[in-house]
Parts: C-alpha cells; sequence; structure tokens
C-alpha cells in the first residue's frame, strides 16, 4: 500500500508541474514604468498603454518628477521602462545640456524603444511682437529654472544670434504663470514646450489675443544641425481660437526608452503590442492618434534597444 501511495504521488507532482508549465499560456512580464505627475499628460498616456498591452505585458505606471527623475529611477532600477522628452534622453547619454548643469554623470546603460507624440516648442508673445529677433530686450519667461524648458529656450534664441542671459530679461516662470503674466503686461514672451494645445495657453485664449511665433525653416535647420532631437513640426491654424494661420516651429518628443538589461522579446512586445493597440489606445487618449511608425522613430539620437529595433526593422520603419 506504502509502495503504491508513494508512486500515486509522484504521479501527481509530475501531472502538477506539467499543468503548471502549460495551463494558460506564458506568464506575462511585469515592467515599472517611470512617467510624470498624476494630473500630467505621461502618467496618463502611459496608464491607457498599460491597460491596452494588460494580456501582453504588465505595465504599473510610476508617479514622478517626470524626464530627469524618470532617467534616474532606470539608473537605480527602480524602473524597467520610462517616458522622457527626447532633448532629456540626450543630455542624459552624453552628459551635456541639463545633465552637465546638474554635474550629473552621463548615464549610457538604457536605449530608445519608440517616439510617442511632439511636445512642441510654443512661443506665446504679445500682439505688437511678430518674430522672435523682436525678443532681443524684452521679458521672456523660459519656463522653471534649470528646467528642460530653458535649454529648449537657449538653444532656440541662439539660432536667432542672441544670449538668453544677456539678450533678454529672463524669467522663470511655470507655463500657468507665465500665461497670466502675458495677460497682466509683466512679460511679453513666454516659452511653452508641451503638446499642442496646451491646457495654460488655450485659457488664455478665452480672454486674450496673442501671437504664436514661427521658427522658420533656416533658424530650425540650423537648429536642427545643432542638435538632432528636435523635429519640424506645424502648429495648425485655430489650434488656439486667436491664432488663424498655421505656425511653424519644431518639438522635442515624449519618447519611451528601457534599461539594457529588459529582454528583447519584451520590449519587442511591448512594441508590437502598442501598434497592435493603437486604435484602442487612440480612442482612450488624444494623445494615441499620434502613434505612427515614422513618428516613432523620429528624434532618435540614442542606439535603441534591440527589441524596438527588430520591430521597425521588420516595418520598414528603419
Amino acid at each position: 500500500m506504502k509502495k503504491k501511495l508513494s508512486v500515486l504521488l509522484v504521479v501527481v507532482l509530475v501531472l502538477a508541474t506539467v499543468l503548471s508549465g502549460c495551463g494558460g499560456g506564458e506568464d506575462t512580464v511585469e515592467l515599472k514604468m517611470a512617467t510624470g505627475g498624476t494630473g500630467g499628460t505621461y502618467y496618463g498616456y502611459s496608464g491607457i498603454i498599460a491597460q491596452a498591452l494588460a494580456d501582453v505585458v504588465t505595465i504599473t505606471p510610476e508617479s514622478t518628477g517626470a524626464s530627469m527623475q524618470n532617467v534616474q529611477y532606470l539608473q537605480t532600477g527602480e524602473s524597467q521602462i520610462a517616458i522622457i522628452q527626447n532633448d532629456v534622453m540626450s543630455y542624459a547619454y552624453t552628459g551635456t545640456d541639463l545633465w552637465a548643469a546638474s554635474n550629473a554623470e552621463a548615464y549610457t546603460d538604457f536605449s530608445a524603444v519608440m517616439a510617442c507624440y511632439p511636445e512642441t516648442v510654443q512661443i506665446i508673445a504679445k500682439k505688437s511682437i511678430t518674430s522672435i529677433d523682436q525678443l532681443k530686450g524684452k521679458k521672456v519667461s523660459v519656463g522653471d529654472a534649470g528646467s528642460g524648458v530653458e535649454f529648449n529656450a537657449t538653444q532656440v534664441l541662439a539660432a536667432y544670434g542672441m544670449d538668453i542671459n544677456k539678450d533678454i530679461v529672463k524669467n522663470n516662470q511655470s507655463f500657468a504663470d507665465s500665461a497670466d503674466s502675458i495677460k497682466n503686461g509683466t512679460i511679453d514672451a513666454a516659452f511653452v514646450v508641451a503638446g499642442a494645445p496646451t491646457t495654460a495657453v488655450q485659457e488664455l485664449a478665452t480672454t486674450y489675443d496673442f501671437n504664436v511665433l514661427s521658427i522658420d525653416k533656416e533658424h530650425a535647420a540650423k537648429l536642427m544641425e545643432d542638435y538632432e532631437f528636435y523635429t519640424n513640426l506645424t502648429i495648425p491654424g485655430g489650434t488656439y481660437n486667436c491664432v488663424a494661420d498655421d505656425v511653424e516651429t519644431v518639438a522635442v518628443m515624449a519618447t519611451i526608452v528601457a534599461r539594457n538589461d529588459v529582454p528583447e522579446d519584451t520590449i519587442y512586445a511591448l512594441v508590437k503590442g502598442i501598434f497592435d493597440n493603437k486604435d484602442t489606445i487612440a480612442a482612450n487618449h488624444e494623445k494615441g492618434k499620434l502613434i505612427d511608425l515614422e513618428t516613432a522613430v523620429s528624434g532618435i539620437t540614442i542606439p535603441f534597444h534591440p527589441g524596438a529595433e527588430k520591430y521597425f526593422k521588420e516595418q520598414g520603419a528603419l
């Protein structure tokens, strides 16, 4: 009897092992994704992607202080993937600009997954100002001190031959405060780098008539020659009700990145899952409408993760 029971127990254990290995398919991989504040676009967008890809990979969006902190989360291993601006991605990888100003060392143990949507360089100015070169000597908000926006402003002004610390009266304000200051007349213009339309600027347009200054093709080309992470972009007329005509400008890209030790097949599944489910993502988030093969590989200045590279090569995008 004992011998029979022993044999039966062995059979049960073997069956349990086999069934656990093949019953219900492969386990999904879990990734923590550094995003931004809970009220911001990064967090909401990442949450929609997480829902759409729930059967492919388990993504847990983490609330953070956005791009720079997200790279730091990758460094420490607190997150495996993140969404950041591609200019900040470049600064981190090369240890320049924002990274150098923060005395942070270059970090290269991460790679690009895909660019998701543009964050537009919008230069909002009172109605009497019609071109960027007229900003010389004016009071201009350039975002929070040391922010990515301030570096964007530095670069754009330099393309027009201006020094941010000498040729304008520099103000460091948030987007909302900048909009209020333009309306109140305490500043003349403001740099806003965000998806257009931007809430603070939309609200300003309901009560105040302003211009959005164009970055013409010549100066945009110079800017992109020096900083490859910029891309050309047109703000369609009517985006803000007081601006009827199209405005030519540039943009940086909100980009998903990953630690290099995330397996190739995981990132391949992630990218494929986003494109396979882009209609679902678009139905639940306006930025999802901008998921596109050409956009996904634009403005990328660091190596692609092998999993992403494999997918984009299969699709003829690389």
